[in-house]
Formats: C-alpha cells, sequence, structure tokens
C-alpha cells in the first residue's frame, strides 16, 4: 500500500507542471454555455423530471457523446507520455516497484481527472439551473445518477486507452484512434443493436438515461448498460494488465 501511495504522489508530481489541469474544466465550461444559451420555453416539459432532464440533456449530449469519451484518451495518453521519452520506461520499469501498482497508480490518476471533470460538469448544471431560473427540488437521483454513471461508463475507455498508450511510443496515435472511435457515436447512439455494445457510447447512455424516458437507445434498462460497461472494464483492465507486466524495458 504504501507502495502503491509512493508511485501515485510520483504520478501526479509528473502532472503538476503541465498543461492537463487546463483541460480538466474545458467540457464544463463548454456545456455550461450550452446550459445558459438553451431555451427551455420550447421544451417538453412532460418530462418525468421537467426542465432539469431538459437542460441536463441540452449539457450532457455533446459532454458526454464527445468530449468525455475524447478527455479520457488525453488523459490516459499524457500519464504514459514522459515514460516514452529518453528512455524513461527503461529506467522507471527496472526498479524494484510492482509493475501492477504502477499501472493502477496510473490508472487512478487518470480516474481522478475523469471525476473531478464531472464534479465540474455538476457544478456547470447548478450554475445554469439557477440562471435559468429553475426552482422546487433539486432531483439528485438524475443528476448523481447521471455523473457517477459517466464516470463509470469512462473507465473501461481510460483503461483500453491506457493500453495502447502503453504499447505506442507516439502520443498523437492513440489519441487520432480514440478519437476517430468517438465520432461515430452520433450515428451509433441511436441505435439499439449497437449502441448498447459500443463502448464509446456508454458515457451518454449512462448520462441520459432517466428510466421512464424514451430518448433512442436510452430507453435500455439501465441493468443493461452496467452489464455493458462492467464487461468491457473486466477485459480492457486485464488486456491492460498483461501487457504492461510483459513488457520490455524498452
Amino acid at each position: 500500500m504504501a507502495s502503491f501511495l509512493r508511485l501515485l504522489a510520483s504520478e501526479r508530481l509528473k502532472l503538476s507542471k503541465s498543461y492537463i489541469w487546463l483541460l480538466v474544466p474545458l467540457s464544463p465550461l463548454l456545456s455550461l454555455a450550452i446550459g445558459l444559451l438553451v431555451s427551455l420555453d420550447t421544451m417538453d416539459t412532460t418530462w418525468k423530471y421537467g426542465n432539469y432532464a431538459i437542460l441536463v440533456t441540452a449539457m450532457a449530449s455533446f459532454h458526454a457523446m464527445l468530449f468525455l469519451p475524447v478527455l479520457t484518451g488525453i488523459f490516459s495518453a499524457f500519464v504514459c507520455r514522459y515514460e516514452h521519452g529518453g528512455g524513461g520506461w527503461k529506467m522507471l520499469l527496472s526498479l524494484p516497484v510492482s509493475r501492477t501498482a504502477l499501472f493502477f497508480a496510473k490508472f487512478t490518476v487518470v480516474a481522478s481527472l475523469l471525476a473531478v471533470t464531472q464534479l465540474l460538469f455538476l457544478a456547470a448544471v447548478f450554475v445554469a439551473a439557477a440562471y435559468q431560473g429553475i426552482d422546487g427540488t433539486i432531483p439528485w437521483r438524475l443528476l448523481l445518477t447521471g455523473i457517477g454513471g459517466g464516470f463509470l461508463a469512462c473507465l473501461p475507455l481510460a483503461a483500453l486507452q491506457m493500453l495502447v498508450s502503453v504499447g505506442w511510443s507516439s502520443f498523437a496515435a492513440p489519441l487520432a484512434i480514440n478519437v476517430a472511435l468517438t465520432v461515430p457515436n452520433m450515428l451509433i447512439i441511436n441505435s439499439k443493436t449497437f449502441g448498447p455494445l459500443y463502448p464509446w457510447a456508454q458515457p451518454m447512455l449512462a448520462m441520459l438515461w432517466y428510466g421512464e424516458e424514451d430518448f433512442g437507445s436510452l430507453a435500455l434498462p439501465m441493468e443493461n448498460i452496467v452489464i455493458t460497461i462492467l464487461g468491457s472494464f473486466a477485459v480492457f483492465l486485464a488486456a491492460g494488465l498483461l501487457y504492461f507486466n510483459r513488457k520490455e524495458q524498452a
């Protein structure tokens, strides 16, 4: 445990002087702009959670469909960026540290950045709701299920991107692949056949699940979404750990 905490502190120190922190509030700020500009008067207010559901749908559409999966790839690539230069992997992997602990330390940093991003998005929702004059009880179930679900849905993508980023020395190539696989969300998200199985669609499916609402493939039971997330996470994490533990010191 102490070794893991030291590795975690080391990873945090590596990123403390980087510009990665400027990317964390990027999507929440863009979502806030959408929330401030959206007109709630022209929307259908018969949804279970009323104007809050409409506001969250407007703000989370691009956040969960495009920005969040892309940011997951960027965060994962950043935590592996330093080791790819100047024989970093050779020096790091020659130290008497557990490779499994090192992998989880890097993964924890990525998960922490995603968690902060989601919390900032939640704050953006509150600011937009106050600006829009939405009154009444705050639908905590809607908000916390969406925020937490979106975070969990990104973990399989983070595990997969960690695998790719560890294996490829290029910083741009893994990101290009991640973006290329994120863009089709705009078409796949409404497919009840492919949407529930596509890992890059899961953040939006999780964040915009309202239970009784019929919103394309989002009418799926939450159990189906959770099974897909947990299944893909187990596969990607196991593959990443297996590859990392067998990685040559190059």
